[in-house]
């Protein structure tokens, strides 16, 4: 199975619950647990937030965000044409912050990295941040085979 949705948005911290609930709302097709489910929202939810917060110094912007289906992975890219990373290592780093003064805890893509299967942060400074992450959702069984014999 294949489904792609594609969602254009303001980069302000008032969309960042429709942004979860939209991706979250997109992937239960796919059955996840609750679990699962809240990994999902989280993980969106930090993308969009480093977004409005780091990237466009909450000053409003554009996210793109682009989520895909491919058999039982997840894919989710958020982007941003933000300040973007200078360094993308440094900013992975648990309980790093560019932020300090904003009380903001460094552990955005900690969270984003644990509550996904798959995650990577392509930045270019002046340029921007996109996020790709990838879950695995595990069908129950009765599910794919109906999948099959739909084919």
């Amino acid at each position: 199975m294949r489904d792609e949705m594609k969602l254009t948005m303001n980069a302000i911290a008032e969309n960042e619950y429709f942004a979860r609930v939209a991706v979250a709302a997109f992937s239960a097709k796919m059955d996840p647990t609750m679990e699962e489910l809240a990994d999902i929202k989280t993980a969106v939810s930090e993308a969009v937030t480093n977004a409005v917060v780091h990237g466009y110094d909450h000053k409003g912007g554009i996210l793109e965000i682009d989520a895909r289906i491919e058999d039982e992975w997840l894919e989710i890219e958020i982007e941003d044409e933000g300040i973007g990373i200078d360094n993308v290592k440094q900013a992975m780093e648990p309980l790093y912050t560019s932020r300090p003064e904003e009380n903001h805890a460094g552990m955005g893509f900690t969270f984003m990295e644990a509550f996904m299967d798959e995650l990577e942060v392509v930045s270019t400074p002046g340029q921007g941040t996109k996020v790709k992450m990838r879950k695995k959702i595990e069908m129950p069984a009765v599910v794919r085979r109906k999948k099959r014999s739909i084919r």
